[in-house]
């Protein structure tokens, strides 16, 4: 079983640790803080971003990346979408030469508008086929404590997916395979900004209905920008799509629904990062970048402009609301 090295232990970067080590596959984590790697490696716990969950005795973990990355055959890059590149530029060149790189991070890079993948293969200098991305239902915690969930790993080398997909098969976590790269990563970027907008609106009050309108007509958003980047439809109606965007749009455990709760009930963004241990939804700055993303391809994505308009313009919720309900009638 190939040797894994997992760049990031934030509450999903443990999680997927996790799995590894579960799944037989020998696993060193890289944390920022050293105090981060002595809790996973002495306590067998992160109580700064999955506390109350007891981690595999041969789960261990270092503040020194090259020290990480050393004979790594599998290199995960869990770190948020927005300080991937700052990171990589650091890690690329004690990657080993055949590595695979499977990107945990959903978002679109802001200025450039890059896909993660993307990303990779330009700051690390490898080719498509070398680089695969994880995106589904995945909501960390649940997935600590061992609660049955899917995921799909998408690659262009079908091969290196499936070498990936036995690295972390376990009897809660099932991995599927997909070579539609595109079209699991744009679900992935967009599920969060969505997330967002379902937030707001549980903010406010609203109900089932409300969640489920807001779900579906953002899944309509996420299909036109995947159908016009190239995606196939398909991906987007299975796990990486519809999936991962009604457990992040209902759940209580995703940050990005807690984050927009918050604005919906009158808060600032500080106000909710505060609510959020500190921590900025993936949607708040994804939002901008899938907005531009999406004009630049001529594709229309209304609440997605909303959400980056309450995040960053200073419209109000409420106001917010009121534009989407007062667009013209047309047919679905």
């Amino acid at each position: 079983m190939v040797r894994a090295a997992v760049l990031g232990a934030g509450s999903w970067g443990t999680a997927f640790a996790k799995v590894l080590a579960d799944a037989g596959t020998e696993v060193t984590m890289w944390a920022r803080r050293p105090e981060v790697a002595a809790a996973i490696s002495g306590e067998h716990a992160n109580p700064f971003y999955l506390d109350g969950i007891e981690l595999p005795a041969t789960l261990t973990a270092t503040s020194d990346p090259v020290e990480a990355l050393a004979g790594a055959g599998l290199v995960v890059l869990a770190v948020p979408s927005q300080s991937l590149r700052a990171n990589l530029v650091g890690w690329a060149e004690s990657i080993e030469p055949d590595a695979t790189l499977l990107s945990l991070a959903k978002g679109i890079e802001s200025g450039t508008l890059m896909r993660m993948s993307e990303v990779v293969r330009e700051v690390a200098g490898v080719s498509e086929d070398r680089v695969a991305v994880l995106s589904g239902p995945n909501l960390a915690r649940e997935i600590a404590i061992g609660q049955p969930s899917a995921t799909v790993i998408a690659c262009a080398d079908h091969e290196r997916a499936v070498e990936v997909q036995k690295s972390c098969a376990t009897g809660y976590f099932r991995p599927y395979t997909n070579v539609d790269v595109i079209g699991c990563e744009i679900g992935g970027a967009c599920k969060n900004v969505i997330a967002l907008a379902c937030g707001m609106a549980s903010g406010l009050g609203f109900g089932e209905n409300t969640n489920a309108s807001i779900i579906t007509r953002g899944l309509a958003e996420m299909i036109r920008l995947g159908v016009a980047l190239g995606a196939n439809p398909a991906t987007l109606a299975g796990l990486a799509g519809v999936g991962d965007l009604v457990a992040t749009c209902s759940s209580p455990l995703s940050r990005n629904r807690t984050f927009g709760a918050r604005l919906g009930q009158g808060g600032t963004l500080a106000s909710a990062q505060a609510a959020t241990n500190g921590q900025v939804a993936e949607g708040v700055k994804s939002c901008t970048s899938v907005r531009a993303l999406a004009q630049r391809h001529g594709v229309e994505m209304p609440l997605t402009d909303a959400v980056h308009r309450v995040c960053h313009e200073g419209l109000s919720v409420p106001e917010a609301v009121g534009l989407l309900l007062g667009r013209r009638i047309k047919p679905e």
